[in-house]
């Protein structure tokens, strides 16, 4: 029973087994074939949607495509437009150069033939010089051949009786000044307070033509004036000014119009007085000394007007001319304080056109050199300036900038003389900057001294006494005791001729001998 019962369990066991394994092949079946429709589903699905997705791309991509275009098109559209725009100002402006260089070209052509017109009549009046000159020749063969004198034999005979003439003048001169002296001393007392009321009531000629020397004690005006008077002639002599010593407390005036000489008699009577050594000989070295180191403290100001005005490379003796300028005055104007205002203005205003600026500068400099030394050469300061431009090897462009800043003289041949002419006339126009009563009153102290100057004989003169006075050394191996005398009187009469002034002018002639020996 026991083994049968086994045998059934054994039994039933196995067919339990291949139905479970029966079942189990069906589901696997089952689930297979589930699987693989999911999985297909999910295929299809996915299939769908990258569709949908690329689709999607493809509409999104062709829109950007689409507005990128529009955009370059815009932009396109834009860039033409501008280089249109740009095309239509090159033509313009290649017309507007087209008919500056048409003008330039007619410019250059007139010109040219103003040139050409200023040849012919140059050459002209050269064939007329030539011909006037042959005529005067002629004419001076012709007077010698009738007079049956030579050129030389007649001068000489005028000379002579000129010299005649003006002896008799002289004789008759002085006697007619004594006896006017005589006859009309209260007259003159009233001119001579006139004068001297004028003269307190003019602070700015005062100003311009004095300084004041302050000493420590009236007594050592005695030692100025020295034994005779002889202190005094040597300072006086030695520097070319005229000390006024009068009861004025503890002052001493010193007259000169000549800026530099009164600014080293200044300082020359202020080492005196310290040192207190006061005689000819010592006068004399003190003088020369003190020459030396004012013409040293010239050149350091016109190394600094130099250097302000920015102008470099200037020829050693323009820098001195330049400090010079510091001790003269033009229309009561300082005329280096003049002439670096013009260099400023001129750098400005060339600035401003598109010119040379270093030339205008320049230019500016040296327009008014020649005042440093017109006192000392004959002719107008812009001739002046521009001889010792031409001397220094300036340009003729330079040149003609110098001749033409004063209008009339020269005609201007470059925008930088333009400019240069404007700014002279800013800086000579501006409220306060000119006095032209003082001008003619330096001008005339200036002629005088230049017409004595002009005498065969005369060493130097010197205007004193605001004008009033010309003091003249004579060469004493040239000129005699009689001949001084002469030459007083010539002067006088050639003062009469040519220069207007007021009341009237007094002529010293100085003839001086020294002997010296050297004790060994």
């Amino acid at each position: 029973m026991t083994v049968e019962f086994l045998l059934i369990l054994i039994g039933v066991a196995c067919v339990c087994f291949v139905l479970g394994f029966v079942i189990r092949y069906v589901y696997a079946k089952i689930d297979s074939s589930s699987v693989e429709q999911v999985s297909n589903r999910i295929i299809n699905e996915a299939k769908m949607l990258g569709d949908a997705k690329t689709k999607q791309m493809l509409i999104e991509a062709r829109e950007q495509i689409d507005n990128e275009r529009k955009e370059f098109d815009k932009e396109m559209k834009e860039k033409k437009v501008e280089i249109q725009n740009s095309e239509k100002r090159l033509l313009q402006r290649e017309e507007f150069l087209d008919k500056r260089v048409e003008t330039q070209d007619r410019k250059d052509k007139e010109f040219q033939q103003k040139e050409k017109d200023l040849e012919l009549k140059e050459k002209s009046i050269s064939d007329k010089i030539v011909e006037i000159d042959n005529i005067k020749n002629e004419q001076k063969k012709v007077l010698e051949k009738i007079s049956g004198i030579t050129r030389e034999e007649a001068k000489q005979t005028l000379i002579k009786e000129m010299l005649d003439e003006a002896k008799r003048d002289a004789i008759v001169y002085s006697q007619k000044i004594e006896q006017e002296t005589r006859e009309n001393a209260n007259k003159k007392a009233k001119e001579i307070l006139s004068v001297a009321i004028q003269k307190v009531a003019a602070d700015h000629t005062v100003d311009t033509t004095t300084s004041t020397v302050q000493i420590p004690n009236d007594e050592i005006k005695g030692r100025i004036i020295g034994r005779e008077g002889r202190n005094i002639r040597a300072f006086e002599q030695a520097t070319g000014v005229d000390l006024l010593i009068d009861d004025t407390p503890e002052t001493i005036t010193i007259s000169a119009f000549d800026g530099v000489r009164r600014y080293i008699a200044k300082k020359s009577l202020e080492k005196l007085i310290a040192d207190g050594r006061i005689h000819p000989a010592r006068i004399e070295e003190v003088v020369q000394k003190i020459q030396k180191e004012v013409d040293e403290e010239i050149k350091n100001i016109g190394m600094q007007a130099a250097i302000d005005s920015g102008v470099p490379n200037l020829h050693p003796e323009i820098i001195k001319l330049l400090g010079r300028l510091h001790f003269r005055t033009s229309y009561g104007q300082n005329q280096l304080q003049h002439t670096l205002e013009v260099t400023w203005l001129a750098g400005a205003i060339a600035g401003e056109l598109g010119v040379d600026i270093a030339f205008c500068k320049k230019a500016g400099l040296m327009h008014d050199i020649g005042k440093a030394v017109d006192h000392e050469v004959e002719g107008t300061h812009h001739q002046i300036s521009a001889d010792l431009a031409k001397k220094f090897g300036e340009s003729p462009k330079m040149i003609n900038a110098i001749l033409a800043h004063h209008e009339g003289f020269a005609e201007p041949k470059s925008a930088e003389a333009f400019v240069l002419i404007a700014a002279d006339a800013i800086s000579a126009a501006r409220p306060g900057a000119r006095r032209e009563t003082i001008e003619s009153y330096l001008k005339r102290l200036e002629q005088l001294e230049t017409l004595a100057k002009n005498f065969k004989g005369v060493a130097s003169a010197y205007a004193i006494q605001a004008g009033r006075e010309i003091r003249v050394l004579v060469e004493p191996e040239n000129i005699d005791d009689q001949q001084a005398q002469i030459v007083a009187h010539d002067i006088a009469k050639k003062i009469e001729q040519e220069l207007n002034y007021p009341g009237q002018i007094k002529v010293t002639v100085i003839r001086e001998v020294r002997a010296q020996d050297v004790a060994k």
